[in-house]
């Protein structure tokens, strides 16, 4: 009677045990999903903003003929994009996509008559909009890689994510050269 007992409260344990691994299981799969799917929204706006481009340079083109390496960068950078295959890649070229992006706005600044075309205005004003949206998703989809990183490592999940093989996943991360602390500085001539 107690080799019964016995076994069945081992038959429990191992029955627990198996359910709890299939429940940590069943969590990364649903983590590793929504950070599948922020990547995809982000993915969708991109593609937004790589189809307006060529809208924006063509309008840029006929004020700015002296810029020309200045719109020469922003094609350059929309071909990374279109060339890069992994996560990684893609994130750097669409940082540099944001750095020409950037450069090109602070050009226009220059050209008045650009800045007062209204498809330049439309055409500026739906990039910008992009861009904050980008920002938005990078946030969500960093959020994500953070819960599902964290999860990865704690105690008795990191376990199960070894072997079942659940990798760490990148965070979207700036350009170091964006951390610098910018200088400002005010001139006074004094006479």
């Amino acid at each position: 009677m107690t080799g019964w007992i016995t076994l069945g409260i081992i038959l429990l344990i191992l029955l627990a045990l198996i359910f709890y691994i299939i429940v940590i299981y069943n969590g990364f799969i649903a983590l590793k999903n929504n950070i599948d799917q922020n990547w995809g929204n982000i993915d969708v706006l991109l593609k937004q903003r790589f189809d307006e481009l060529p809208k924006l340079i063509k309008v840029c083109e006929g004020y700015m003929q002296h810029e020309q390496k200045t719109l020469e960068a922003v094609v350059k950078a929309r071909s990374m994009v279109n060339s890069a295959r992994s996560d990684e890649q893609r994130m750097q070229a669409q940082n540099m996509l944001t750095d020409t992006l950037k450069s090109l706005f602070m050009v226009v600044e220059r050209y008045p008559d650009l800045k007062a075309d209204a498809v330049f205005r439309q055409l500026g004003n739906r990039v910008s909009e992009i861009e904050d949206q980008i920002a938005d998703r990078r946030e969500l989809y960093n959020a994500s890689v953070t819960i599902y990183n964290t999860r990865l490592e704690q105690f008795p999940d990191v376990f199960v994510a070894r072997a079942f093989n659940f990798d760490r996943r990148t965070l979207w991360e700036i350009d170091p050269e964006h951390r610098r602390d910018v200088e400002i500085s005010f001139q006074h001539s004094l006479k």
